[in-house]
């Protein structure tokens, strides 16, 4: 049974969901997280959906069933589209968020526009961004780059410097002729990496994430359910790996702090 004294868990492939967890500490000072990073196994974006979906329901279910989180935010595009519907299933009464393309404000943003979404190969070949891509391509051109290896900058730490740069020339330069009005970031890692791809892109390009967006669905989804936490408390964040390195640990408290 949830209490409103429980942690509400947000659980990542690595090191990305923190750009989401940094959201919600923002909305939810008086809350108690726990961010589960599952570095060992990552990038999920190379396995086979069956093991991504096994993973987060794993992970998930110890969240709920052994640290009684009363809330869950699945803070990774690929674990969204393996597991978030069988999630649901199995615990209908927890609020449970997971993350999307920032598609739609990017659409609306402006008249005509031209829109690029940055994603790992397997988000851009899932049945959600395909839906997403149906859903907005009368209104839009909407231009899919998948980008094997950027998380990997970022679960590194590399989040500037002239190998970053490098690599997003080599795969965004094709698509700059396109008079882009918009990137979304389809991965929760590539917020950490907005300001190399804003350099690349140029000045006139707008950049969307759902950062935002799932974190206040989440914090609507805990005040529906009556528990919300006391606004007068003191909100902690707790930081958890599985890859057993300290160094992991280290990093995941530096981007949660860090301005990107």
């Amino acid at each position: 049974m949830a209490y409103i004294d429980n942690p509400v868990a947000v659980f990542d492939s690595g090191m990305g969901g923190i750009s989401v967890l940094k959201e919600m500490v923002r909305l939810m000072p008086e809350e108690d997280f726990i961010y589960f990073g599952d570095s060992a196994n990552a990038p999920y974006g190379v396995r086979p959906v069956e093991e991504v979906r096994k993973l987060t329901i794993d992970h998930i279910s110890y969240f709920v069933e052994k640290k009684s989180a009363k809330a869950v935010a699945v803070a990774c595009n690929t674990a969204t589209s393996a597991a978030v519907r069988d999630l649901r299933e199995m615990y209908p009464e927890l609020p449970l968020v997971g993350v999307e393309p920032a598609i739609k404000p990017a659409v609306n943003s402006c008249d005509n526009p031209r829109i690029l979404v940055m994603a790992t190969p397997r988000t851009l070949a899932e049945e959600k961004f395909l839906n997403l891509e149906h859903i907005y391509e009368q209104k839009a051109a909407i231009f899919p780059l998948p980008c094997p290896g950027l998380m990997e900058f970022v679960e590194e730490g590399k989040l500037e410097g002239e190998e970053l740069e490098n690599y997003l020339h080599s795969i965004m330069d094709p698509w700059l002729s396109e008079e882009l009005t918009g990137i979304v970031l389809g991965c929760t890692h590539y917020p950490f990496v907005k300001k190399a791809i804003q350099k690349v892109a140029g000045p006139g390009v707008e950049i969307f994430d759902g950062s935002l967006g799932t974190a206040r669905e989440l914090a609507r989804r805990i005040r529906a359910a009556g528990l919300n936490q006391s606004e007068d408390h003191k909100g902690s964040v707790t930081f958890l790996n599985s890859s057993g390195d300290p160094s992991k640990l280290k990093l995941m408290e530096y981007l949660f702090r860090s301005n990107v």
